[in-house]
């Protein structure tokens, strides 16, 4: 977990719950994701391989400088993201960088274009999932999972089944790896970066079968990310998540 101890010019911009997080894992080429690397980031890897993830999830619960946000407290997002590193205030942070984002309201994908320069774009979505009064799930399987999104005329899709009861990523596990990352990267328009912080518990995750991601690749990402999201992922599970705090930016 990082560091939170108190800092006068740290403070939250958003809270929120963020639940039940599909996440599909794709071996790419270091090449393709060198031109979207931060400046002061490098790529990070799991024991040598470059990953990108497809990320479903809800948004619950969300306010923004501690004011519940009317009409957009609780909605799916979809990202697609890689992984880096930072030498920040002297430390290795584990950081992620967004590809793009999909949400369903414009308000949301301005609000984040604003403050971070988050490639948020807004669309179409709907998903299945259980009941947020579901939690604690304990050792039950949620079911099928899914989040969809209209992208032209086409629904998009990210899907899968659980399987078995849910435990913590043993250390050094892919699992780990892809849910242990406590901070954000973004590119600004000067060329500069912007990192923020992101706090939340360790998640237990439920392996899965059958993971589908059903998508117009190249249209939505480019022609470069084809190959890599139209293999078998690398790797699939569901991350149960948690209550989540992400901090005002700064720049490096």
């Amino acid at each position: 977990m990082p560091d939170t101890s108190f800092n006068p010019r740290r403070y939250a911009f958003l809270t929120a719950e963020w639940r039940w997080l599909a996440m599909l894992n794709y071996s790419m080429d270091p090449a393709v994701l060198e031109p979207f690397v931060p400046r002061g980031t490098t790529l990070d890897s799991w024991n040598g391989e470059t990953l990108v993830s497809v990320v479903g999830f809800r948004f619950l619960r969300t306010r923004l400088l501690g004011a519940p946000l009317p009409m957009h407290r609780d909605f799916d997002e979809v990202n697609l993201r890689f992984y880096v590193r930072a030498i920040s205030n002297g430390e290795t942070r584990r950081g992620v960088v967004f590809i793009r984002e999909i949400v369903p309201r414009r308000a949301i994908a301005l609000v984040a274009r604003l403050a971070y320069n988050e490639p948020y774009i807004a669309l179409p979505m709907r998903s299945v999932t259980p009941p947020p009064r579901s939690f604690p799930l304990v050792d039950r399987e949620p079911g099928p999972v899914e989040y969809a999104w209209r992208h032209g005329r086409r629904w998009n899709r990210l899907a899968l089944e659980t399987t078995g009861t849910p435990t913590i990523p043993e250390p050094g596990s892919q699992e780990d790896f892809i849910t242990e990352h406590y901070w954000g990267y973004t590119r600004q328009r000067d060329g500069g970066t912007v990192e923020y912080q992101v706090d939340h518990p360790r998640w237990r995750v439920w392996q899965t079968r059958e993971p589908r991601l059903e998508c117009d690749v190249a249209a939505l990402y480019g022609d470069q990310f084809v190959d890599a999201l139209a293999a078998h992922p690398r790797s699939a599970f569901l991350a149960e998540g948690s209550s989540i705090t992400v901090y005002a930016p700064r720049r490096l």
